[in-house]
């Protein structure tokens, strides 16, 4: 339907033909769960997908690029006849030349244009059931391309990461042309036998490319994302969800040849890129990294497939309020599994509610309100039981990331993003995540060592992350402020080195003999619609709007002066903020938006529990925790 768009708009050239396109697919995309029948890249390998068609990708902004020209409108000549054909650009990497023709590079000749390329990858740590539910909600019909095969000419770096990702696939020839993969000539698909592939290898191969993904071991496809419309309306770690035109014409590879062929057609910008690795990394192998050129775009609340994508629809606050209706139960059974998980300590189980459904909700001057940083100490050191928490976890929220906080680890791995000037790319690190992440930090497998100044600096990132929930991004002249939302656990043996809003002790009611074996016991035991209906609540609660009434407001200042009357001593200003904090997620926790004295009254309860608690653990130590 585009090209057909196009083609109308080439033989009676009418500036509303771009507005017609993203008016179709926005009206088409609204029918009848459409969206479900557009392969995704997420869960649709590459060479199942046909060149030029309609995909989408759900994914998240790791770097932006600078904004890039081509060649909105321009013409060719056909070098027998002369005779001319207007052409549009938009939509394209690769200018559209027969071999007949060539194209008119008088400037008068062509209309320029500009687009923003973004640099993208899957959403960091998003949980495995995020993507089997998205997937098993694809109605899409997709079988190995036969229009697209990549060229192979020598082995080279493209080769090896493809192996890796795929080592199970056989990889695929292309010999053709550009007509070839717009259609316009016939191309066939050429088996690579592993014996040929033999002979490809080069001396000369180029190191594999990084697809710079922010967390360690991560999988998935990179894409170059071209916008054309509303670029600056999105930010760096944004998750968007883009629907467009796949882009993956083998001759865009060239760029990975040490001498590149300047007769080719103009490929992708009409820029001018300074060195070979900035060559490497904005031109990547479009078989590596395919391109989408957008033609809607949208930003995601969330990236729960079991709720609906906007809850402001009519439809959605339908879902809503029936999903309310039964929280109450929910809840209950989430804290009680969550109790069997802690072993018994139901005090324990009720703070990780708080603090799974915890979320930045504003900004005050610069200090992050609603953040709820726990630290869970009395962690048994070097056994299997954090590690399973952290599974626990990881099947109750949409994305999360464990960090074992070991001395390796901090010397080695990259917290804070850094600026290439080379490559003129942003370097991810294990800090860049998208808003809502949980990020569970492991301290119980902390040994004794010497921190170097890498991981001095990333323990210093670590802290600025918790108290006031920014990241910054080394730009090497200067260093710059990324404000996140990221739910951060510490699980620990003592009190954390790290700062925290709330330390909570782990009192284990039982110790069951085989660790692992109860652990592990935990979640198959639970029915799968149970399980959903968990990750349903999590998701849910973090995006209600809650609100303190005057008259609750009054009752809780009158409540902390007495506090502070009888004991003036302990009781401080950051004791108010926590009772106000755990009483906010307590009450979004029962579906209530706003604060009872009910749950005011429950709150300094937990909280007069939890100290107790803390100091009954500093007597049996004889120190602090």
């Amino acid at each position: 339907m585009l090209w057909r768009i196009k083609q109308q708009a080439q033989n009676n050239p009418n500036p509303e033909w771009e507005k017609k396109v993203i008016e179709y697919f926005r009206e088409k995309l609204k029918e009848n769960n459409a969206t479900n029948w557009v392969p995704s890249l997420n869960d649709v390998p590459l060479h199942y997908l046909k060149p030029n068609s309609l995909v989408k990708f759900r994914c998240m902004v790791q770097d932006m690029f600078d904004p890039e020209f081509y060649m909105n409108v321009y013409e060719t000549v056909d070098i027998h006849t002369k005779s001319r054909v207007s052409h549009f650009g938009k939509y394209r990497d690769i200018a559209e030349c027969s071999p007949q023709q060539e194209i008119d590079l008088n400037p008068k000749q062509i209309v320029t244009a500009d687009r923003q390329t973004f640099y993208c990858v899957p959403v960091p740590g998003e949980s495995a059931w995020v993507k089997e539910a998205y997937t098993s909600a694809s109605q899409a019909r997709v079988c190995p391309s036969t229009s697209y095969t990549p060229s192979r000419h020598k082995r080279s770096y493209e080769e090896d990461e493809d192996m890796e990702l795929h080592p199970s696939k056989q990889r695929e020839q292309h010999l053709g042309s550009v007509t070839d993969i717009h259609g316009s000539g016939d191309s066939k698909r050429l088996e690579t036998e592993a014996s040929s592939r033999n002979h490809m290898i080069s001396l000369n191969c180029s190191p594999p490319l990084d697809l710079n993904f922010p967390l360690p071991g991560e999988k998935g496809p990179a894409c170059l994302v071209k916008i054309y419309e509303n670029g600056d309306s999105f930010k760096l770690n944004d998750i968007l969800e883009v629907y467009g035109i796949l882009s993956v014409d083998p001759v865009m590879n060239t760029l990975n040849n040490e001498e590149r062929d300047n007769s080719a057609s103009p490929v992708e910008s009409m820029d001018c890129m300074d060195t070979v690795e900035e060559q490497r990394v904005h031109s990547p192998p479009a078989s590596l990294v395919p391109r989408i050129h957008v033609i809607l775009a949208q930003k995601l609340q969330h990236i729960n497939p079991l709720l609906p994508a906007c809850l402001n629809e009519e439809e959605s606050k339908s879902f809503v309020s029936r999903f309310m209706s039964e929280l109450s139960p929910i809840r209950a059974e989430l804290l009680g599994f969550l109790t069997h998980a802690f072993l018994g300590d139901s005090l324990a189980a009720e703070y990780l509610i708080l603090h799974l459904i915890s979320t930045v909700y504003a900004r005050r001057d610069v200090l992050p309100l609603g953040k709820f940083t726990v630290n869970l100490s009395g962690c048994p050191r070097n056994s299997v039981f954090t590690e399973h928490i952290y599974r626990i976890i990881q099947q109750l929220v949409p994305a999360s990331y464990r960090l074992q906080m070991t001395i390796e680890n901090m010397n080695r791995l990259q917290f804070n993003p850094h600026k290439d000037y080379t490559a003129n790319r942003l370097v991810s690190g294990v800090l860049q995540l998208a808003n809502k992440t949980s990020l569970v930090i492991d301290e119980t497998l902390l040994e004794q060592g010497q921190l170097d100044t890498r991981g001095v600096h990333n323990v210093t990132a670590l802290g600025h992350l918790i108290t006031w929930q920014k990241v910054d991004y080394d730009f090497s002249y200067h260093q710059m402020e990324f404000p996140c939302n990221i739910n951060v656990l510490i699980t620990s043996e003592g009190r954390s080195l790290l700062p925290s809003d709330c330390q909570v002790h782990l009192q284990p009611q039982l110790l069951p003999p085989n660790m692992e074996e109860y652990m592990s016991s935990l979640l198959t035991a639970v029915l799968p619609s149970i399980l959903n209906k968990f990750r349903i609540y999590l998701s849910l609660l973090k995006m209600l709007d809650y609100s303190i009434s005057d008259e609750v407001t009054k009752a809780v200042e009158d409540d902390f002066v007495e506090m502070r009357k009888n004991d003036p001593e302990s009781i401080t200003a950051d004791d108010l903020h926590r009772n106000l904090l755990v009483a906010r997620f307590l009450s979004l926790s029962a579906g209530q938006t706003t604060l009872s004295r009910e749950r005011w009254l429950r709150a300094k309860q937990l909280e007069t529990l939890r100290k107790a608690r803390l100091q009954q653990q500093q007597c049996v130590n004889g120190n602090e925790l």
